[in-house]
């Protein structure tokens, strides 16, 4: 099966779009992928504000991408963009460290207006990253992920309901057993 680098680009640690993630790591790991969660917050700021290429965060998180067969991004929206911490962090890797990777973006946030962040934010960066496939992503709203009081998440029936054949076109793709279509130029 394939390795997955699985990356939440959360600021916060208590992140429903880490936990969504993580979440989705679980049902990928049941179809027998590796999973290396990445969640960018634990890079150190100064590394990833102060561009430190040699920072040994950033050589670490450089080396996961190059070992992947495949990276989910999550991210939550912000001002109609996936988040800052993400950005500096994709700014850090080198221009083509998505080549011949199967990309899933997925996004969360507060509003059905963000849904068209991951195509017209997220997409062209990944696309001029060189992703061989990125596969149609999903926006989930964050009223949609909760926690319960056992700490575990609870997605409301419809959205887990419509990540299940997101996570396995992702899935499928990273074993070529569908067509995805190739990353727009």
């Amino acid at each position: 099966m394939a390795t997955v680098l699985s990356v939440s680009g959360s600021p916060s640690a208590s992140s429903r779009t880490g936990r969504l993630l993580r979440h989705l790591d679980q049902r990928l790991t049941a179809q027998g992928h590796e999973v290396v969660p990445l969640d960018v917050r634990t890079i150190p700021a100064e590394a990833l504000l102060g561009a430190d290429f040699r920072h040994p965060a950033i050589v670490e998180a450089t080396e996961l991408f190059a070992r992947a067969d495949g990276v989910v991004v999550g991210t939550p929206v912000y001002k109609a963009s996936y988040s800052g911490v993400l950005k500096a962090l994709l700014d850090l890797l080198p221009q083509y460290a998505l080549t011949g990777k199967t990309v899933l973006p997925l996004a969360t946030g507060g509003s059905v207006a963000h849904v068209l962040a991951i195509d017209y934010a997220l997409r062209p960066v990944l696309n001029s990253m060189g992703a061989a496939h990125i596969v149609q992503g999903w926006f989930t709203l964050d009223k949609d992920i909760t926690v319960g009081e056992d700490g575990i998440l609870v997605l409301a029936p419809a959205a887990a309901e419509a990540l299940v054949p997101v996570v396995d076109r992702f899935s499928a793709a990273l074993l070529g057993r569908t067509p995805v279509l190739a990353a727009a130029g």
